[in-house]
């Protein structure tokens, strides 16, 4: 993977480094005033804030990072370990409120997560399995399969395909492979952050939607995770998976079965002699009968 990304993006990398050079340059001569150690200050300050997310320019200065719907926003790439760094805390109190924040929010998200997709499978894959295998007769594993690659078609569609056609409408300079890009990365919880949608100086409805994205990237998420769980648990995936587990040695786990059993064997007649005795200490006195009564007595 590092040298197919390093041969594809060194050359890329090299002709922006030898734009800059030459934009750099020409600025330079067309405006002898300026010397370029001062310039060089002035770029130095403007990248700085250009990494918190506050940009110079005229066209990006109406769209404001900690409103609350840009709030709710990051607070959600927060939880999701998305974080795709478009947008950080400046102050040291949100540095440190973001701290305690993540402590407590991600894993009550991630609690959040598992519980929902737990009763969401029982409804989606478990009992559509269960129902054509037993109505119409089907192969279990078979129909696991078929569910498992529909059920991946449907997800990819509704949360890839279609959301990537609606942000290459919506963002003016995304084309349907960036935006399918955007898909994955967020979904995946990657956030590299070098494409986050509302961020255009002229985005209409812009707290509208960013408060979608939101949604989109919980529910997103959620069907990520259904799939993901419905794969894992088709018997290929299963047996595939059995080949990294740890091997036991057998007369090693029969010794210690043999040990359980020995004490718990022991500890029942211990109880249990134990009881007899405390019911014998509890019972009045009785005048033991002779053999031959009682031999008389079954006789009769």
């Amino acid at each position: 993977g590092a040298v197919f990304f390093s041969s594809v993006e060194l050359p890329y990398e090299d002709l922006l480094r030898q734009e800059l050079g030459k934009l750099k340059q020409r600025f330079l001569e067309e405006h002898a005033c300026l010397s370029e150690q001062q310039l060089e200050q002035f770029l130095m300050r403007v990248l700085e804030a250009s990494n918190y997310g506050v940009s110079v320019l005229s066209n990006a200065s109406g769209n404001w990072n900690w409103d609350f719907t840009s709030s709710l926003f990051f607070a959600s790439t927060v939880l999701s370990t998305t974080g795709y760094g478009h947008t950080v805390p400046l102050s040291d109190g949100g540095k440190a409120f973001c701290i305690i924040y993540s402590v407590i929010g991600i894993p009550f998200t991630l609690l959040f997560l598992t519980a929902v997709v737990q009763r969401i499978i029982v409804y989606v894959t478990r009992r559509p399995v269960l129902y054509f295998h037993i109505r119409w007769g089907f192969s279990k594993q078979v129909v696991a399969i078929i569910h498992a690659m529909i059920l991946g078609f449907i997800t990819v569609s509704c949360f890839f395909l279609i959301p990537a056609a609606i942000f290459s409408v919506l963002e003016d300079d995304w084309n349907f492979l960036e935006s399918f890009y955007f898909c994955f990365i967020s979904l995946s919880t990657i956030g590299l952050g070098d494409y986050v949608p509302g961020e255009g100086y002229n985005q209409k409805f812009r707290e509208l939607y960013k408060i979608g994205i939101t949604c989109y990237l919980l529910m997103g998420l959620i069907a990520m995770l259904v799939v993901l769980e419905t794969f894992c648990e088709l018997h290929e995936l299963k047996k595939f998976r059995k080949l990294f587990y740890v091997k036991k040695d057998k007369e090693e786990d029969q010794v210690h079965i043999m040990e359980h059993d020995q004490l718990s064997f022991s500890s029942i007649s211990d109880q249990a002699a134990s009881m007899k005795d405390d019911q014998k200490a509890n019972e009045p006195f009785v005048n033991s009968q002779s053999p031959t009564s009682n031999d008389s007595s079954l006789n009769n």
